[in-house]
């Protein structure tokens, strides 16, 4: 089955309710400057309540970070009690080994370069992540902010790597497309943040649809 994660929570309710629907991991943002950044004591309060209501099982936890130190890093996963760490910026591969807990790269896909060139590239850093055992997302390349910006990049692009790497599949997905992006992408996983969202805010119907729309598809 397609993995999912719902992305970007900043409260235990949705946290709970994505869930009991099904999600497979919930993600809490860690980077100043983005509007769902949490400060540590609000995730440490949200985390502590789910786990709570939710129990050891379910599913994984984790924090997204940017460029940021390792020592920040690794303490707030620790404090917080995340499962992982999803590492969004620039930092080498040599980062990832710092890390105490497994990790998930984001791998920003641009769009200036051909088609296949562009495959090419992505390719040979994934070939890499796969070698240190690191799961990858493939995201939307932008200046703005690492991810959440709800807009998709070419999924030709993703296509074409699908067939020789495991993924999750983020950027501009929605309950409306998610279904196309399986069909067309067949990634490993799916992830997603500003499409279950109203107004900037986590919307239960719209998580609830996703969850049920990528568990339709069978893949």
């Amino acid at each position: 089955m397609t993995r999912i994660k719902i992305c970007g929570l900043r409260d235990a309710k949705h946290a709970l309710f994505a869930a009991e629907k099904g999600a497979d991991y919930l993600g809490f943002v860690f980077v100043p400057g983005v509007r769902r950044c949490l400060a540590l004591d609000d995730a440490q309060r949200i985390v502590a309540e789910y786990r709570k209501a939710h129990g050891a099982n379910g599913p994984s936890l984790v924090g997204l970070f940017s460029d940021q130190p390792i020592e920040f890093v690794n303490s707030t996963l620790e404090s917080v009690g995340l499962d992982l760490a999803q590492i969004c910026g620039d930092e080498p591969l040599e980062y990832l080994s710092g890390v105490v807990r497994p990790t998930i790269r984001v791998v920003h896909v641009g769009d200036g370069a051909t088609l296949d060139e562009e495959v090419g590239v992505v390719s040979e850093r994934l070939n890499a992540l796969k070698a240190a055992g690191v799961t990858v997302t493939l995201d939307r390349k932008s200046s703005v902010q690492p991810g959440g910006l709800g807009v998709p990049f070419n999924w030709a692009i993703a296509e074409k790597l699908a067939g020789k790497h495991a993924f999750l599949l983020a950027g501009g997905l929605t309950p409306a497309n998610v279904a196309e992006a399986i069909a067309t992408v067949h990634p490993w996983g799916v992830d997603v943040s500003s499409g279950v969202e109203t107004d900037g805010m986590k919307d239960t119907a719209k998580i609830e649809a996703f969850i049920a729309t990528v568990k339709a598809t069978g893949a």
